[in-house]
């Protein structure tokens, strides 16, 4: 039984299943409206449940651990919307620069044992399992593994109907992606990650 002093970590998820926004929190946090302009998705079965029952620091720790596994959008290196790399917002405490820094790159680019994967896969929920993983090739050579093409081309300006049709070989090329390939299970790297 969950005590109402814990905490938990939480992810918002898209529609495709990837996760947009990872937070901790307790109580009804996870539902709550922002002021950032970062809202909770209408659809609440999109909100899940990481871990529950933490103490603030272990939901500190792992909000970080997330966040550095499927990166930030704003920074280039991932999916998610977070502004920061967590660990932000303890009652009566703020972590210093130096904190951040050294939980942060504990995280980053750490490997990740295909058994975590697993239970993140869980985690993130049976949509994100049954979402498609695709690997697109840019002429220069670059390649973005990506879950789900439509969020994707939406946000990135590109048309995912274009898109497909490279993919089933009716077009040759759609602005600057040369190659589109249906992945047959989940990658071993973050998604949206450039290789």
């Amino acid at each position: 039984m969950e005590t109402p002093n814990r905490f938990y970590t939480y992810a918002y998820l898209r529609e495709d299943g990837t996760p947009y926004y990872i937070g901790k929190g307790k109580r009804s946090r996870a539902y709550s409206r922002w002021r950032n302009g970062l809202n909770p998705p209408k659809d609440k079965s999109r909100i899940i449940f990481l871990k529950k029952n933490l103490t603030e620091e272990e939901a500190f720790k792992h909000e970080i651990y997330m966040i550095a596994v499927f990166g930030r959008k704003d920074l280039g290196a991932g999916i998610l919307h977070n502004r920061t790399d967590g660990g932000e917002g303890k009652t009566g405490y703020i972590h210093t620069k130096e904190t951040k820094e050294k939980i942060g790159r504990k995280h980053r680019n750490k490997f990740v044992s295909e058994k975590t994967r697993e239970k993140l896969r869980a985690k993130i929920g049976e949509k994100n399992s049954r979402a498609k993983w695709w690997r697109i090739t840019f002429a220069d050579g670059r390649k973005v593994i990506l879950c789900g093409i439509h969020t994707w081309a939406k946000e990135n300006d590109y048309d995912d109907n274009a898109i497909y049709k490279v993919h089933r070989g009716k077009h040759k090329t759609h602005k600057d992606i040369v190659s589109v390939e249906k992945l047959e299970q989940a990658p071993y790297t973050s998604p949206n990650l450039v290789v």
